[in-house]
């Protein structure tokens, strides 16, 4: 069996136990950027698969847009990758924690 040279590592395990290799990654040419596509590339980076630089060549991203999947996961985990939950972030009022709006006096 003849295996394809590529540089870095091949699989790498994540810290809750699932691995992830670059079959796992989206496709290069996507163009509906999900939540869960977002994670994979979030999470690939964060364990050494591939590299920044990399992903943003690869899926035609800016650095700042990767940093912004970077916080928003850090912050509030596979969910803030949401588009739904950005759009909440940004009404006035609106308590993340409850998912209810918040009076002010």
């Amino acid at each position: 069996m003849y295996l394809k040279r590529v540089d870095g590592p091949r699989t790498v395990r994540l810290k809750d136990g699932r691995s992830l290799t670059m079959a796992d990654l989206p496709p290069a040419d996507v163009r509906r950027w999900v939540a869960s596509r977002k994670r994979v590339v979030v999470e690939a980076i964060g364990a050494g698969l591939i590299s920044r630089k990399t992903a943003c060549s690869r899926y035609a991203l800016t650095d700042e847009e990767l940093q912004s999947w970077e916080a928003d996961f850090a912050a509030h985990g596979p969910d803030g990758l949401k588009v739904t939950l950005q759009q909440r972030m940004k009404q006035p009022g609106v308590d993340l924690r409850r998912s209810s709006v918040v009076t002010r006096d």
